[in-house]
């Protein structure tokens, strides 16, 4: 008879918790917000006002029509790029960048 594991690291439980509320997507856009803010100055990174991830399209807010027009431009490379983030090509379709 095996014992049941009475110890989790907080990365475990996170995403238990998430599976079981169904707000996987969410971490997913925390994970990307997060690469993004490495990868950009921070100044750029302001002008970035929502990152959200609905039916494995990942929605991107820019206040600037400068970086808007950038990540419009760019759009195959930066989908690229988070699907290594996130180290599933399946979780991300397309980008949308309004």
């Amino acid at each position: 008879m095996s014992r049941k594991k009475r110890e989790f690291e907080s990365s475990e439980l996170l995403n238990s918790f998430a599976k079981i509320y169904g707000f996987e997507d969410k971490l997913k856009a925390f994970e990307i917000k997060d690469f993004l803010k490495d990868y950009l100055s921070n100044d750029l990174f302001e002008e970035i006002t929502a990152v959200n991830l609905k039916e494995k399209v990942l929605v991107l807010r820019i206040k600037s029509p400068l970086l808007k027009n950038d990540f419009r431009m760019r759009k195959s490379f930066f989908l690229k790029k988070f699907q290594e983030v996130l180290k599933d090509e399946s979780l991300i379709n397309d980008l949308l960048i309004l």
